[in-house]
């Protein structure tokens, strides 16, 4: 069974009825729940702090306020506590807000306001009886509030509308039924982590004006260096918008690191080149090959097993072909766990061609590559060390808050000599500090947002052994939900084997179509199975999970789990939910 230890706090094991008359999805019900379960009265000061225990303290311990206006009722449309503030929001606009002389105690008031919409959000998130999705088809959604900007300023009270619409119509991706994406789950420390971010609003391009979020990137990019197996976390790296981005930094790396003088001469100086990749590959090496004037047409796929894995032979048999008709091979991309099998190139043979041809040997491990983490795992990305660069996004298996993608490069200064441009009123040479920390210049992007401090203050609270439980859990749950189908009546499995990672790939049948031999009739009828049971999970609001076809495959579900949140009987809900939805078809 997966451990709880990590995500138990107001979990399913609370039996109904028993937390007293209290709401679970108030504030004040969860920092109740929070003082319960921490100790040395660390629950109680988190509800203090917060202000959702306000009521329950004399008036004698709140600090002294300016005497504002009598609050408004409240209208969180649910029996609540919340705590609200001393002043009509009707009244007053963004200008009375800091930095106005006098908007201090109205500004914390609107905070607090804001403060107390999400944490009722996430409380409600988390509770299995609200719905994943509150569905509304684009034009209804259109016309039931009134989302366009107007040339007046609307009141503060307008402002606190329009953040409760938002998140009402919001899908719950922190649900623990919410299967749909590869990135899923809310982590508290990573949010708290990403409000203190937005607060400090600074820039990673310089030291000077990030000074320990420049340090926290460095440190962390060498530890995840180290966990490749880069002998004492060598080389470089950099935290960038997302794996597609990052993705695109490894193939710009690699036709500089052959051709350096494309830097300047563009790709008019260079031979044709072609890249190659897996069939099953994510599409951003299509994307990255198009948006560097490489062109789709010189990317080249390589065939892939029926589990998904890129076959050696066939991507050497493609370089020699591609040599053949002039190209020059200069990228190869292999996938740590691809985008619909959750499959993994064997990365040991790859690299022995990448060596045998003098190719840049790339990792694509965005959804992946966390399983590096996990010591029952990471075998499965045996032969990463041989990498010349490695895509991770800790926003997926880990649970950090979006977005948070890392490339990391084998070979120090590559990033920056062929990135930087000198601006010097950014990267000035005689600065009193060391400028190595000045990481800016080694970047595409010049304004870049703080993705590192999510991570680094996660990894501080959970340490390495904490994903690894987070991450060995939402693979139990995959090896549960593949046992208990595989076998099953009504379902049949897209490829033989155990799954690689989460991904469980699926056709489910209705009773109707069991029995049907034609095959063409029954792939034509089964292709539109998944996506009016998708339709209903969703108008219903109870789940939600991924179909796709995949090459000559008609339309199966992928199941995909990296939620800590999920349990057993989470998947037991979803296969129930598919056979209610799906029974008639």
């Amino acid at each position: 069974m997966a451990s709880q230890g990590f995500w138990s706090l107001g979990g399913d094991n609370v039996p109904p009825n028993t937390a007293g008359s209290q709401s679970p999805s108030t504030p004040r019900a969860w920092c109740q729940a929070a003082a319960q379960k921490l100790s040395g009265g660390l629950g109680s000061k988190l509800c203090a702090l917060l202000n959702v225990a306000e009521m329950e303290k004399t008036s004698s311990e709140l600090p002294t306020k300016p005497q504002e206006t009598p609050a408004a009722p409240c209208d969180c449309n649910k029996p609540c506590n919340c705590p609200k503030a001393s002043v009509r929001f009707s009244d007053l606009y963004s200008t009375d807000l800091l930095p106005a002389s006098d908007g201090d105690a109205k500004t914390m008031s609107f905070l607090q306001e804001v403060v107390d919409i999400l944490l009722a959000y996430i409380v409600e998130s988390f509770d299995r009886e609200t719905k994943v999705i509150d569905f509304h088809y684009p034009n209804e959604l259109m016309q039931r509030n009134n989302w366009e900007l107007q040339d007046e300023p609307e009141s503060l009270d307008d402002i606190l509308v329009s953040c409760r619409a938002t998140l009402k119509y919001a899908i719950k991706t922190a649900h623990p039924r919410y299967f749909n994406q590869l990135s899923t789950g809310l982590d508290m420390v990573g949010l708290a982590a990403d409000w203190l971010t937005s607060t400090a609003n600074t820039n990673m391009f310089t030291y000077e004006v990030a000074p320990v979020f420049v340090l926290l990137e460095y440190v962390t990019l060498k530890k995840m260096r180290e966990i490749i197996g880069w002998q004492d976390g060598s080389g470089d790296g950099i935290f960038s918008p997302g794996g597609a981005i990052s993705n695109m930094y490894a193939m710009l790396l690699a036709r500089f690191k052959m051709f350096p003088e494309v830097k300047e001469k563009g790709m008019s100086s260079v031979p044709r080149l072609a890249a190659f990749t897996s069939e099953h590959s994510h599409f951003s090496i299509k994307k990255g090959a198009a948006a560097l004037g490489i062109g789709t047409e010189s990317v080249i796929c390589v065939k892939a097993d029926q589990t998904g894995k890129m076959i050696p032979a066939d991507l050497e048999r493609k370089i020699l072909e591609a040599k053949q008709k002039g190209f020059v091979p200069f990228f190869v991309s292999a996938t740590a766990g691809t985008t619909v099998y959750g499959a993994f190139d064997p990365l040991i043979a790859v690299s022995d061609i990448c060596k045998k041809y003098n190719v840049w040997f790339h990792v694509d491990g965005a959804w992946g590559g966390s399983l590096l983490m996990s010591r029952r795992h990471r075998w499965k990305l045996d032969g990463v060390d041989r990498a010349n660069s490695v895509t991770w996004n800790p926003h997926k298996m880990m649970s950090v808050p979006l977005q948070c993608s890392a490339l990391l490069v084998r070979e120090e200064g590559l990033m920056q000599n062929c990135n930087q441009m000198h601006a010097c009123y950014l990267f000035q040479q005689d600065k009193h500090y060391d400028l190595s920390y000045d990481t800016g210049d080694k970047a595409l992007q010049c304004g870049r947002h703080v993705d590192i401090f999510k991570l680094w203050l996660m990894w501080r609270a959970k340490g390495t052994i904490g994903f690894e439980s987070q991450i060995d859990k939402c693979l139990e749950l995959s090896e549960y939900l593949y046992n208990k189908i595989k076998d099953r009546e009504g379902y049949e499995m897209v490829f033989d084997g155990k799954p690689q990672h989460t991904n469980v790939c699926f056709w489910y049948l209705p009773p109707g179509m069991r029995h049907i031999v034609d095959k063409e009739e029954k792939n034509k009828r089964l292709h539109k199975v998944a996506p009016v049971i998708k339709a209903r999970m969703m108008e219903y609001g109870t789940t939600m999970v991924s179909y796709q076809p995949q090459g000559d495959k008609v339309n199966f579900f992928r199941m995909v789990i990296s939620n800590p949140a999920a349990t057993f009987e989470d998947i037991d809900f979803l296969i129930e939910e598919i056979e209610r939805l799906g029974h008639d078809l």
